[in-house]
């Protein structure tokens, strides 16, 4: 088969403290307040991106694995054109459509309708084949009674929806997919993969990025893992994303111990350095159980004061896929400073309504502004042990699902 994509020897680096996305005003502006702004040759890079080679063929869907901040959504961009390698060579064979952030490529002015026409127009369609391919976006996407509103009034749902649509079914050569497709429903997500699926048939390929280790695996032939921006394995979907969910066993079987987590996104301002789980009385909790009340308790280090920062954390399964996302926020409980030096949050779970397996915490910290502070590899295991939950002697296995519900069976009377 011929190869649709072949990446040789690519890297990408940024300067640290540049200007990323400033316009020419603000350029202007800082420059008047410090002519010197502009040296920037002191300024350190990063290296996003060091020597990744591989090719996908036609036909061919390939899972992109890592963690946060390990190359991958910036190994997309440099896919779609969006930014360019520092050195090296890319080569993609046909029409590419990319959905790599919600609403990427839609002028929020026009309506859903001209939008789909704009983005036809772009992968060099004409108009009548957009025509042909028309109600089946409009009806794929779930827009119908909003086709002829403007996209800044549709909610985020609706423009993955919409986006997805007209990038699967303008017929792209190649398709390229970022975790976007987490912010979709469920129903929506199964649409998504099964156009995905159909891509691949039709001999398309795709490049799909995502953490839920079980979409990948069902949708993907081929995986390849991306760990600070080298390629770590290319291989079996399968064996890729055994390898890839081993490596965070192996950083710490505890998981206890976060101190040696590397601060992927953010400044790093506050880092967390532990997590114990405890009883609801404070003392340790040697054995989790499905039912028990927990008390998770993180521990952090801050290098300065901060106002009205979040806390968070993500839960995963072990085949990554997110169980749920909380914060202090969402609770509506503030913490209105943060001191410089150590510091501990609790988070207390009535009832642990988890089905027994091994999960993952993945925590973060924002700013006021909601800005990054911690987003990294501060991934603790939770171990799940079975209990007798329904009080009728039967133990629940993992094969079961991921949730229980507290719930009460009852028959009714009859009469004869």
């Amino acid at each position: 088969m011929t190869a649709s994509i072949v990446i040789d020897g690519v890297s990408k680096r940024y300067r640290l403290g540049g200007y990323g996305n400033a316009t020419l005003r603000e350029r202007i502006v800082e420059w008047s307040k410090s002519p010197l702004s502009l040296v920037r040759s002191e300024r350190p890079f990063v290296w996003a991106l060091r020597d990744v080679s591989f090719e996908a063929r036609e036909g061919e869907v390939v899972g992109i694995v890592g963690r946060n901040g390990a190359g991958k959504s910036t190994l997309l961009k440099v896919l779609s054109r969006i930014t360019y390698p520092t050195a090296g060579q890319v080569s993609v064979r046909g029409r590419v459509a990319s959905l790599l952030e919600v609403g990427v490529g839609f002028h929020n002015e026009l309506t859903g309708r001209e939008n789909v026409y704009l983005n036809g127009s772009i992968l060099g369609m004409r108009k009548h084949e957009v025509d042909r391919r028309f109600d089946d976006i409009v009806e794929f996407a779930g827009v119908e009674r909003f086709i002829d509103t403007q996209v800044k009034h549709y909610s985020s749902g609706m423009r993955l929806r919409l986006g997805f649509a007209v990038a699967a079914h303008l017929e792209p050569d190649v398709l390229i997919v970022d975790e976007v497709l987490a912010v979709g429903d469920a129903g929506f997500q199964k649409k998504c993969l099964d156009a995905m699926d159909g891509l691949q048939n039709g001999g398309r390929t795709v490049l799909f990025v995502s953490h839920n280790m079980a979409a990948v695996e069902n949708l993907c032939t081929r995986g390849v893992w991306i760990d600070e921006g080298r390629v770590r394995m290319d291989g079996p979907a399968k064996d890729v994303i055994s390898a890839y969910m081993a490596s965070f066993a192996d950083a710490d079987p505890d998981g206890n111990s976060l101190s040696a987590s590397e601060n992927r996104l953010g400044d790093g301002r506050i880092r967390f350095t532990r997590l114990e789980y405890l009883a609801p009385d404070g003392t340790p909790s040697l054995v989790t159980r499905s039912g028990d009340p927990l008390v998770l308790r993180l521990h952090y280090r801050a290098t300065e004061m901060l106002r009205n920062v979040s806390f968070g954390f993500r839960l995963y399964t072990g085949m990554g896929t997110l169980v749920t996302e909380t914060g202090n926020l969402l609770h509506g409980v503030p913490i209105p400073k943060v001191e410089p030096g150590l510091g501990h949050i609790d988070v207390t779970l009535k009832s642990l309504n988890l089905l027994p397996a091994r999960y993952w915490l993945s925590l973060w910290v924002t700013d006021e502004r909601g800005q990054m502070v911690y987003d990294g590899d501060a991934r603790a295991a939770l171990e799940v042990e079975a209990a007798n939950i329904y009080a009728s002697g039967w133990l629940p296995e993992s094969r079961q699902g991921i949730v229980f519900f507290d719930q009460r069976w009852n028959l009714p009377v009859t009469t004869q």
